[in-house]
């Protein structure tokens, strides 16, 4: 295990003992309000029977939305407190999953071409490099198979609410891939009165996936690019008061959603 993956270890199991916001199960849904969670800009078809990858993507939360769309789910996450609220909900709704403690960037434990679909919420921009996860994602995905993916827009990296100047949100930080990022927790992620200050959480470590890297990296691992999408927030309030994220959201999208399908045939791998 290298210094990022104890970082990330160390972090993601503490916000679980915060009760931080992406470590609640989703203990409330049916199979309408799981597709609005996984699915929202309706590319997935029938997912029953369908195996998939919920690729650092502990907490509860995809897993069981796919497992209510009659998929057989396979959750990997480097959090073994993160695992464990998958297993929780499972046994809520009364499903099986797999659940396998790993890096992102080695799914050697993972039997090749055994998915029809890997889905990764956001965490890409926790290890420096995205192409070692996308290549680890081509060996596990079936040819023919989708493979989504959420991570930070490239252009806005270590942007927050906080970086309002009066003016605008500045950018400051030079655009190079694998930039290392740090910077605070916004005030939703967690309730700091659930977390005393004696013991703080270390804030989040990210690395910039530049454009071309996102999108090259794609490429050479056989990858065709289906539907690229600015998220922002889900209410978005363009009168909300500069230097709150509700008005960053507004100006700024902060994500990047990305929907691939996995085709070496067509780039002769």
């Amino acid at each position: 295990m290298d210094e990022v993956s104890r970082y990330n270890l160390e972090r993601w199991n503490a916000l679980v003992d915060a009760d931080a916001l992406f470590t609640r199960p989703y203990l409330h849904l049916d199979a309408e309000a799981a597709r609005q969670r996984v699915d929202r800009d309706g590319m997935l078809g029938d997912m029953s029977g369908k195996d998939v990858l919920l690729l650092a993507s502990g907490g509860g939360q995809q897993s069981v939305a796919f497992a209510l769309l009659g998929a057989r789910v396979t959750v990997v996450d480097l959090s073994d407190k993160q695992l464990e609220r998958d297993r929780q909900a499972a046994a809520h709704y009364g499903f099986e999953l797999m659940t396998q403690q790993a890096d992102m960037r080695d799914l050697s434990a993972l039997n090749t071409a055994a998915f029809d679909l890997v889905y990764h919420p956001y965490s890409l921009n926790f290890v420096p490099d995205a192409t070692e996860v996308f290549a680890q994602a081509a060996r596990v995905i079936r040819p023919g198979g989708m493979y989504y993916f959420m991570c930070a827009n490239p252009f806005a990296s270590g942007l927050t609410e906080n970086s309002w100047n009066g003016e605008g949100y500045l950018l400051k930080e030079p655009y190079l891939q694998g930039e290392k990022i740090v910077y605070p927790d916004s005030d939703w992620v967690y309730d700091r009165s659930k977390y005393p200050a004696a013991r703080p959480i270390q804030g989040p470590q990210e690395f910039r996936q530049t454009l071309s890297t996102l999108l090259n990296g794609l490429v050479a691992q056989g990858f065709l690019l289906l539907r690229l999408k600015e998220i922002m927030a889900d209410a978005v309030n363009q009168d909300a008061e500069p230097g709150t994220w509700d008005h960053f959201t507004a100006v700024v999208p902060p994500w990047f959603g990305c929907w691939t399908t996995y085709r070496p045939d067509i780039f002769g791998q």
